[in-house]
């Protein structure tokens, strides 16, 4: 293994020159670096990280830790991240929560063992008080979900806003029985899209009886289905559904082209994130649009500052991005109920 030594011998100068040369040590002239690093590859040299970390540096990982990457908000945002991260020089490592408490603490136990050079996270809806110690520790900001043990940098949307123009569509087109399917209150996220929800309702003048919220998993196909399915059977049904997650609106338009449910005949549906195919499932999804690139673009970037700068403390920062209620055919102007048929 070639080493610094072998580099030193080969220019005609110190071991420590060489080492500040590759650490980009000010000190050293540009003319010297460029020698240095010349000679680095052309010999091979591969620098030893873990040597450099036992001395108490930090590595050029950067970690994001998120519920669960079957989400594709969450993966495009990784893609996104990486890409960004890689041009700064940085690696991005990635670890699910599975939203368990435990197991975020966990991964974050590991991490701070590898010296992780920074941290964006998706918390959970209860971060551990070790957790929430270990955080304290490294540069990190929080990232869609926002908890007050954590900081005040923060990368969000507006999810009230985004919502409340959703449910806000469905009321102007006439329903008055409106359906809701998201995530728990206890996750910022969920509590801010369900208020959103209702302020659309409360606005349109509509009675508390007019709209009903199904909660449950953010991150469960499954739910999205057996809610809709459920929502459906009822004899009074809703003639309107507007969605709080990703998931959640993979399961009900699967749900809902298994039923040959007629939308928005039947029933309009108001999506939740704009993947590749819900512009043309059906009539075409009707959806709230996630602003992910740039979501993703700022995080990195503030992480990359901070990284660099290393300010004596952190100030809050907080970023809020705006969704956008993207219209295509899948609503339409409220009906009278009628009951679909069963089968024999």
């Amino acid at each position: 293994m070639i080493t610094t030594r072998d580099i030193a011998e080969r220019l005609g100068i110190s071991v420590s020159t060489v080492g500040r040369a590759l650490a980009d040590d000010p000190r050293i002239s540009e003319k010297t670096k460029f020698r240095v690093r010349q000679a680095a590859s052309e010999m091979g040299y591969v620098g030893n990280r873990a040597a450099r970390m036992m001395r108490g540096a930090s590595s050029n990982v950067v970690a994001l830790v998120i519920p669960d990457i079957r989400n594709t908000f969450y993966s495009t945002i990784a893609h996104e991240l990486s890409k960004n991260m890689e041009a700064e020089g940085f690696q991005l490592m990635l670890s699910e929560s599975d939203d368990d408490r435990m197991v975020e603490l966990r991964h974050l136990r590991e991490l701070f063992a590898n010296r992780v050079a920074g941290v964006i996270i998706v918390p959970t809806a209860r971060p551990h008080n070790e957790s929430v110690k270990l955080l304290r520790a490294v540069p990190h900001l929080q990232l869609l979900r926002r908890h007050p043990s954590l900081g005040s940098q923060w990368f969000g949307v507006d999810d009230h806003e985004a919502l409340r123009q959703a449910t806000a569509h469905l009321v102007a087109l006439g329903h008055t029985r409106i359906a809701y399917l998201g995530g728990p209150e206890e996750l910022p996220t969920g509590a801010e899209r369900l208020r959103g929800f209702r302020s659309a309702l409360r606005e349109g003048g509509l009675p508390d009886d007019a709209g009903r919220a199904e909660l449950g998993p953010p991150s469960s196909v499954d739910h999205g289905r057996e809610a809709v399915r459920r929502l459906l059977q009822e004899p009074d049904a809703p003639t309107a559904l507007v969605l709080g997650s990703i998931q959640l609106t993979l399961g009900v338009l699967k749900e809902l082209s298994e039923q040959g449910v007629e939308v928005p005949r039947e029933l309009s549906v108001v999506g939740f994130g704009d993947e590749p195919g819900f512009s043309w499932w059906g009539p075409g999804l009707t959806t709230i649009g996630l602003p992910i690139q740039e979501m993703a673009t700022g995080c990195a970037l503030w992480l990359m500052r901070r990284l660099k700068t290393r300010p004596s403390n952190d100030g809050p920062y907080t970023s809020v991005s705006p969704g956008s209620l993207i219209l295509r055919g899948s609503t339409a102007p409220g009906r009278k109920h009628r009951p679909r048929p069963t089968e024999p």
